[in-house]
């Protein structure tokens, strides 16, 4: 294994932490009453706000502060760092050899008649009745889609001078409570919305602009959820207001569809500016 040092040391306890997740609605339902062994203690899991380096360099983690220590999968320690993680289900252990390189998990076949999100930033157009594979191997039902409405064209910006950035993972998170069982889409096509727009609005930026050539810094998929800004439904104004207000700042933007016990809700969107 390469000789790989992970900045903040609180690690040592993040090597134990325990995932949690969610889009930007849904960080206070991610709070979660956990249980040690000493005393039963409700405690409240908060989105990280620090930044974590292998070897110098930054690395995105998903990580939640509970008791004022950060929380993290196994599996995204093991992919930064370069470690084997396995988990072998007929002995209930997780297995760590450090002297292997990381993999990723095998993926499970997808059941009959389930519906899994492809990777491409077409509209998803569901069905009601329709199963839907959540990230944690569930499904999930659409039964009401009452409130979705056919998706309008994307805005048509100058691709001469802006280039089409990386689409971030499709991902479906599933979260239950005594509240009810929501689910959150990564809707790909509406975060393009949001990337062309801010690409339109930065035309009207002379400061971007250095020799005929954009100094923007946009990013899609939100990296921590300190700082994110959400509305709905769609108002171009409104992005745009929060992108001219600093538009020589880093901004992150993604699109997510809101579920609540099978019904469609809404598209929610988030601009995260740092």
């Amino acid at each position: 294994m390469k000789g790989k040092q992970l900045i903040p040391a609180v690690l040592a306890s993040v090597l134990i932490g325990a995932a949690l997740g969610g889009p930007a609605t849904a960080a206070v339902a991610a709070s979660a009453a956990v249980a040690t062994s000493a005393a039963l203690t409700a405690v409240t899991a908060s989105p990280s706000t620090q930044t974590f380096y292998v070897d110098g360099e930054q690395v995105d983690l998903e990580a939640y502060v509970i008791n004022g220590h950060n929380y993290v999968q196994l599996r995204d320690i093991g992919r930064a760092v370069d470690f084997g993680v396995e988990y072998d289900q007929s002995t209930n252990r997780v297995l760590v050899d450090t002297s292997s390189p990381y993999t990723e998990e095998a993926t499970a076949s997808t059941p009959s008649g389930v519906v899994t999100l492809p990777q491409t930033d077409e509209p998803l157009r569901l069905q009601e009745g329709d199963k839907v594979l959540c990230d944690d191997g569930t499904t999930y039902e659409i039964t009401d889609l009452r409130l979705w409405e056919e998706p309008e064209p994307l805005p048509i910006y100058d691709q001469t001078r802006f280039p089409e950035l990386e689409l971030p993972k499709a991902e479906v998170r599933r979260f239950q409570s005594e509240y009810g069982d929501n689910l959150h889409i990564r809707n790909l096509y509406e975060t393009r919305r949001m990337e062309y727009t801010i690409y339109n609005a930065a035309m009207n930026c002379p400061e971007l602009w250095k020799d005929g050539v954009p100094t923007l810094n946009l990013y899609l998929g939100i990296s921590a959820q300190n700082a994110v800004q959400m509305f709905w439904p769609w108002q171009e104004d409104q992005l745009t207001q929060v992108f001219c207000s600093a538009p020589g700042a880093r901004f992150e933007v993604e699109a997510w569809d809101v579920y609540h016990n099978g019904k469609y809700l809404y598209t929610e969107y988030n601009i995260r500016g740092t």
